[in-house]
């Protein structure tokens, strides 16, 4: 039994697709011609075993949000489920707070994959690497030249085992050109040092990020709190994959994810495509329009 945590954040940010995202909720905004999220919720449901789907994150239960999970639930015949934050809890935080609900049934593994990305989702290879050679932590990484690192979390890795000896999140310097895609397999005791960072932060009560603000010690970052510590550890490895992949952090990046998306459809999805010719595949439309 499988389950997958797609991380959709909140309307503090996304502030790069204003005013795009005033009307649109980031997730929803289409690519491709779907909502954003619309892609990841495909791909997870062609995963064998996979039970269950979890949304997390700060938005408002919205009438837009709530039809586009009734109708994802009848496109892909699967239980697909929004869960509220009570605050913004970081990339880690929302896993930890509802980790009853990631765990119930008792999951072998489950996916998290942030919502702002592009990718063919290489989620059955993972899923064979994990059950190859079980550990905590499975890190989609990819390639990218020295500058373009720069603006990505680094992995440094052991050739021969793929595992993470060292990680960095969005170094000043060179590190590595492999970075992280925010496309994760983690096993359920990975939610362990989640807890040791959650008590950690209690400990030391209000934690100052590096924007001034204060935070709570329900708020978790994979990136910093997590992957960074454990490194090197024999609990994380990384998962290399040559497939498409992009960020989407802008309405303009989205024009490039739609072009990586379409470019794939060519072979995964012909009959999304039009033709200009009679009885030509049908267009392929949202869940459901605005």
């Amino acid at each position: 039994m499988l389950k997958a945590v797609i991380l959709i954040g909140g309307p503090q940010k996304g502030t790069r697709f204003r005013p795009l995202s005033f009307e649109v909720p980031k997730p929803l905004f289409p690519v491709a011609g779907v909502p954003m999220i619309q892609h990841h919720i495909e791909a997870c449901a062609q995963v064998p075993g996979m039970q269950e789907i979890l949304l997390i994150g700060f938005y408002q239960p919205d009438e837009p949000l709530t039809r586009f999970l009734e109708a994802a639930q009848q496109e892909f015949n699967l239980p697909v489920r929004y869960l509220q934050e009570f605050a913004p809890l970081g990339t880690g935080g929302g896993l930890y707070h509802f980790r009853d609900q990631i765990l119930a049934g008792s999951p072998e593994a489950f996916f998290v994959l942030n919502a702002d990305v592009c990718s063919d989702f290489p989620l059955s290879d993972m899923l064979a690497a994990h059950r190859h050679q079980p550990h905590p932590f499975l890190l989609l990484g990819t390639t990218a030249n020295r500058t373009q690192s720069l603006n990505y979390g680094c992995i440094v890795e052991n050739p021969q085992t793929h595992e993470v000896l060292h990680y960095v999140e969005k170094p000043s310097t060179f590190v590595s050109d492999i970075i992280n895609c925010g496309i994760y397999l983690f096993s359920p005791e990975a939610l362990r040092p989640l807890r040791d960072v959650f008590y950690r932060n209690q400990q030391d009560g209000q934690l100052e990020d590096s924007s001034g603000l204060w935070r709570g010690a329900g708020t978790i970052r994979l990136e910093q709190d997590v992957f960074s510590a454990l490194a090197g550890q024999g609990q994380i490895y990384v998962h290399l994959t040559d497939g498409i992949w992009s960020q989407i952090k802008s309405a303009g990046s989205a024009l490039y994810a739609s072009r990586l998306y379409l470019g794939r459809y060519q072979l995964t999805h012909p009959e999304y495509l039009a033709k200009h010719s009679p009885g030509g595949p049908r267009i392929r439309g949202p869940l459901f329009c605005f």
